[in-house]
This record gives C-alpha cells, sequence and structure tokens, in this order.
C-alpha cells in the first residue's frame, strides 16, 4: 500500500526544478566561464530511456554522437602512436572534495595545488564523482567495478586481515591479459593475505604497502599511545592479532605470481620519507616504459593524506597553513607534477589517459589533520560530504580544456572505462553483476554527456540512498554524535529515515532541508530507481547478504 505521501500530489504542484549551479571552477579560471554552466541534464536523467547492454551490467544513458566523436579522437590517436593509450589512475587518501584549488580549496585553505589545477583547468573537472564512504571498499570498487556489497569488502582491513580479491576479476589482471604492463604503486589496503596481495590479483609489478598510513606509526607513538609504547607483549598481540596473517610493517616489491619482496619497515622516523620514495619509482616506471612499445596501466595510491600525516623534510612547514595535513597536501601534487612531467619529457603525455581522485571524503575525527568539504558528513558517511570526492580527467590534445561537468561519475566507471580505452571490452565479465560503466563518450567528446543516470549509496551492508539529476532520496544515513556534530563519519551512528529524506543538491547541497512532501514525484521516480537496483541481486547474488529493504515512500 502507497504511503500517505502519494495521496500529496492532490496539494503539491507536479515538480519544480532548478538548474543554477555556480561552480568554482568558473572563479578560478575566468577565461574559461563560457564553460561554467552545464547543459541541462534533465532530458537524459528523466525523460531519455536507458539502454540495456547486457543483463550483468547497469543500463546507461547512449549518447550516439558522443560516441562516435569519442571513437574518431581514439583512432586518430591509435594512428598516430601505433599503440593502444597508457592508463594512470591518481587517488589521493582521505582528500576532501574541496581541498584542490579547483574544487575551491588549494591557496584559499593554505595549500596550494598548482599541478592538480593545471589539469583540471586543461582537462575536464567532474564536479559529481563519487567514492564509497571509505577507503578500502572504493578502492576495492575501483578495481573491480563492482559495489562493496558484491566484491565483499564493507570496511577497511586491520591489521594483518584478509581481503577479498582473490576471487575477483580486476582491472590489472584484464588489462594484463589485454597486452598491458600493469604497475602498482602505493597504498593497497584491500587485504594482506596472500591471495588478495597486488602481484596476485593481476598487477605485473607493485611497490608499496599493503596496509594504511597510520597502522604503521599509531602504535608507536608515545604521545598518542603511552600504553602500547611502553607494553611491547600488549603491542604484539594487538597488531598481530592473527598468526596464519601476521601485519606486515614495510615498504614491499611484489612481482606477479612471486612472493613479496620487504624492502625498508615504516616507522616514525622514515615514513615521512616513503611517497617520495614511491614517486621515484614511478618516475622511473613511466622513463622506462617509454622504449617499449607495451602500452601500460599505473595504479598509483599516495601514502599522504590520511592521518598522521608526516610530510616529507622538503615540504614541511612549507604550506600556509604549516599544518602536517596542508604540507602533505603540497607534496602530493607536486609528486602529480612530477609524473605528468615525465610523461611529457618521454614523449607519452599525447597518448595517456590520466584520472585525479580520492578514496573517501576528508576524515573529521582526525581534525585538525585532515582534509575539507563543503558538503554535509565527512568519510563513513553517505552525506555527500563523506562520498563526493574531487574528479579530473585529463588527457592532452583528447579532452577538450576547460570543460566542467555535473554529470554523474562513479569511480566503477573507471573499471569499465579503462576496458574501452584499452580496446578489451570483451574482457567485461558475464558471469557476475559489473556496476561501473564505460563513460569513454562523456570523458572525450567535447560536450559529452553522463552515461550514467543515477548514483546508489551504500553504507557496508545497509543500502543509503540514490540520486538522479539533482534530487538526492536517503533512507538510512550516518548522522553526527556530540562529538563531532552533524559531521557523521565515523563517529556516527545510523538512522533509519521512515519515509526518506529528499535533498535538492543543486538548492541544499549542504542536505539539510528534506523537501519530500513538496517534491512527490521526485521521491517516486527514485524510489523505483531503488527497487531496480534491488533487482539486480536476485540473479547475480552479493556476497554479503543483502538486508530486508523496502523503498522509503512505501509503508514499512
Amino acid at each position: 500500500m502507497r504511503s500517505i505521501f502519494t495521496l500529496s500530489l492532490l496539494y503539491g504542484s507536479f515538480f519544480s526544478a532548478s538548474w543554477i549551479t555556480q561552480l568554482v571552477h568558473a572563479q578560478s579560471n575566468p577565461a574559461k566561464q563560457e564553460q561554467a554552466y552545464p547543459q541541462s541534464i534533465w532530458e537524459d536523467v528523466f525523460s531519455k530511456k536507458r539502454e540495456s547492454l547486457a543483463e550483468n551490467m547497469e543500463p546507461v544513458l547512449a549518447h550516439p554522437e558522443d560516441q562516435q566523436q569519442a571513437a574518431n579522437k581514439l583512432q586518430t590517436l591509435a594512428d598516430k602512436f601505433k599503440k593502444k593509450p597508457n592508463i594512470l589512475i591518481f587517488i589521493m587518501d582521505d582528500v576532501g572534495y574541496g581541498d584542490p584549488g579547483c574544487f575551491g580549496g588549494g591557496v584559499a585553505i593554505g595549500a596550494p595545488t598548482p599541478n592538480m589545477d593545471k589539469l583540471c583547468h586543461e582537462g575536464l573537472q567532474l564536479t559529481s564523482t563519487y567514492s564509497q564512504p571509505s577507503c578500502s571498499p572504493t578502492r576495492a570498487t575501483l578495481l573491480t567495478g563492482r559495489l562493496p556489497m558484491r566484491h565483499g569488502i564493507l570496511i577497511p582491513p586491520m591489521y594483518g586481515a584478509p581481503g577479498g580479491l582473490a576471487e575477483e576479476q580486476t582491472i590489472a589482471k584484464l588489462l594484463s591479459e589485454a597486452g598491458y604492463r600493469t604497475q602498482g604503486i602505493g597504498k593497497w589496503h584491500v587485504g594482506e593475505n596472500e591471495a588478495s596481495q597486488p602481484q596476485n590479483v593481476g598487477f605485473d609489478d607493485f611497490y608499496g604497502f599493503l596496509s594504511v598510513s597510520d597502522m604503521y606509526t599509531e602504535w608507536r607513538d608515545p604521545a598518542l599511545a603511552p600504553e602500547l609504547v611502553n607494553n611491547k607483549e600488549r603491542t604484539e598481540a594487538l597488531i598481530n592479532p592473527s598468526k596464519d596473517s601476521p601485519f606486515n610493517k614495510h615498504l614491499v616489491h611484489g612481482v606477479k605470481g612471486a612472493k613479496l619482496e620487504n624492502i625498508e619497515e615504516l616507522t616514525i622516523a622514515n615514513i615521512s620519507t616513503f611517497d617520495q620514495k614511491m614517486a621515484d619509482y614511478g618516475v622511473k616506471f613511466i622513463q622506462d616504459n617509454a622504449k617499449k612499445e607495451q602500452p601500460f596501466f599505473l595504479y598509483y595510491g599516495t601514502r599522504g593524506g590520511h592521518f598522521d600525516n608526516y610530510p616529507n623534510e622538503s615540504v614541511k612547514g612549507k604550506s600556509p597553513a604549516k599544518y602536517p595535513y596542508k604540507d602533505v597536501m603540497v607534496e602530493m601534487d607536486a609528486i602529480l607534477g612530477r609524473l605528468v612531467k615525465t610523461l611529457e619529457e618521454t614523449g607519452q603525455l599525447e597518448n595517456t589517459f590520466i584520472f585525479v581522485t580520492s578514496d573517501n571524503g576528508p576524515e573529521m575525527e582526525s581534525w585538525p589533520d585532515s582534509g575539507y568539504t563543503p558538503f554535509r558528513g565527512s568519510k563513513g558517511s553517505s552525506f555527500e560530504g563523506g562520498v563526493r570526492v574531487p574528479g579530473i580527467a585529463y588527457w592532452k590534445g583528447v579532452i577538450q580544456p576547460g570543460r566542467v561537468s555535473d554529470g554523474l561519475f562513479d569511480l566503477s566507471d573507471l573499471f569499465t572505462t579503462s576496458l574501452s580505452l584499452a580496446g578489451a571490452k570483451e574482457k567485461l565479465p558475464k558471469d557476475r553483476y559489473i556496476d561501473g560503466i564505460d563513460q569513454v563518450s562523456f570523458l572525450l567528446a567535447d560536450q559529452g554527456k553522463s552515461n550514467r543516470a543515477s548514483i546508489l549509496y551504500w553504507l557496508q551492508d545497509r543500502f543509503s540512498a540514490v540520486r538522479m539529476g539533482e534530487y538526492k532520496i536517503m533512507e538510512t544515513a550516518t548522522v553526527g554524535t556530540l562529538d563531532t556534530p552533524d559531521m557523521g563519519g565515523l563517529t556516527g551512528k545510523n538512522v533509519d529515515y521512515t519515509y526518506g529524506h529528499l535533498f535538492n543538491l543543486y538548492l541544499d547541497p549542504k542536505e539539510s532541508h528534506n523537501i519530500i512532501i513538496r517534491k512527490i514525484p521526485f521521491a517516486e521516480y527514485l524510489t523505483h530507481e531503488i527497487d531496480r537496483h534491488m533487482e539486480t541481486f536476485k540473479k547475480y547474488p552479493s556476497k554479503i547478504q543483502v538486508k530486508a529493504h523496502s523503498s522509503p515512500t512505501n509503508d514499512r
């Protein structure tokens, strides 16, 4: 039986929409102001019928003209370079939507990001890029093209904990089969068990660390954890809870199919040097690849950004803010600049697709050693502050400079998009559901529109929300506590909204005004999208049991 809200159609207007959106990009790059107002996406999202490419894949909004223009560009590139394009994904840790300068941060918040801003202004700024609420689920989703309920990694693995990628088809594995040289550098954090280690899930080579920055330092710091520093037996029991999977404290190197080699233990004394060591490795990889006919896939995950931040001596105290996180933000920007410069110096820049993003919103519990978002919520939350992240797509000579789009982009899309760029769509798995959408035409066409109609938000094993166009309906949210009022995130608690909360993200980006009683048509439309999504789990069951679900505008 439908809820009383359906009857309110008799009393309210059918719909009301506003398309006024001022983009920070235009303010920071006046020469491109004519690009500041994206074309309306109303027709696509609420009127245009989606196409089903396969029963195990998300339906798409097809744009034939965009597809043809993108195909033409790729063919021109193939004729010029005689090999498939390189792919570089640069994913930062806990960096907020508002941290890069082109997204409103940078100099304004005490941490200039000139290299990110340059790629942003000379490429495509995506103002609606979405991650998962925390890092490991995001990374696994990016690598597999599947939502956490499907790949099984709902929360970050703790000390020595196993992951869930052993049975997954990763982007690295499929690109390797398609002839790519696959390189992983930096943070892994999707499981330390041997079967889930990067060299065993498709990477030809890996140089980095298996866990997350604070797990190497927090138990060593006498100011933060004297009860551990002064009790070695307790420390050993806590950081090595399983003898079968001991916590690896080292920078490691791995070659496909071989055992990992421990290079150097990460400690408080040396951890500030590791981002530079990984950057050196990345530069050398790019230089070496210039001499090869084989295209490359480089997955680069920074250490910095995640608390506790230990900036390198070269940048320590150099940011205007003088705070560790801000210094590290400057350092990550410089590392990105080094990689791009090396691509240019070796003649590979014009044949390399670059995507810059973050794994989730800022972690506010560690404030002020944390990032910035203008939205409500933070890491661990499905409010925009927890999952809406910077998105920059850059490809010299291919992506039209100065583009800005509010078209929807989920980081799972990088899986399918990368395979499409590699000319390897035939390798898309057919035995499991793929949530990622091929966004090549959106990214490459000069006026490309997103092929994605909705963003589907999960909070671990609970469905949380859906966004279509500028409207978002939430049925479950993580709200704040007295410690972090209204920030949600890791110290929040889950709350079910009996009839759902509906937000217009153009008019109310901080999600503070529930307008469901005045916008029933939108609520009903989005409710049907939730139902469609839930249907996909019937034929393609998730690894984690889906909790009983009822649409937010239905009686419960």
